[in-house]
């Protein structure tokens, strides 16, 4: 708080860059955005929504396949199958059978990411065509 010379006080305050750079963040938080950077945000969150959904259905189509590959490759390797009470034999063919079966699983993360990329290409296609046409103009 300043005095000046007729007796009234009033505050100044000053800011610094920085300060000025987080309240402008702050700001644009809560004020409607402009026509062209809420197209361009829907656009990018378009992409990213065909993009990540696919990928996160084929990764989990991977880890599935390896952890169920693993399991079988435990049962023919080591003493697993004695626990469940099966003889040697019988736990080599059900683990080799339990191991194939996992990479297979695993083996069709690829074209289960092609396949999804696909499906969600076709269904959100043409808004983000549309959206594209409308920013490139």
């Amino acid at each position: 708080m300043e005095n000046n010379n007729q007796g009234t006080n009033r505050f100044i305050y000053t800011y610094s860059a920085k300060e000025q750079a987080e309240i402008q963040r702050i700001r644009e938080k809560y004020t409607s955005p402009t026509g062209g950077e809420d197209k361009m945000a829907r656009l990018r969150r378009l992409d990213a929504r065909v993009t990540g959904t696919a990928q996160a259905v084929a990764l989990a189509f991977g880890v599935v396949g390896v952890l169920i590959l693993g399991f079988g490759m435990s049962l023919c390797l080591t003493e697993l199958g004695a626990i469940f009470g099966t003889h040697k034999v019988a736990a080599l063919l059900v683990g080799s059978a339990v191991g194939v079966i996992g990479g297979v699983i695993a083996a069709l993360a690829y074209p289960t990411y092609n396949a999804t990329t696909k499906r969600l290409r076709a269904r959100y296609g043409p808004e983000i065509l549309r959206l594209t046409e409308e920013l490139m103009r």
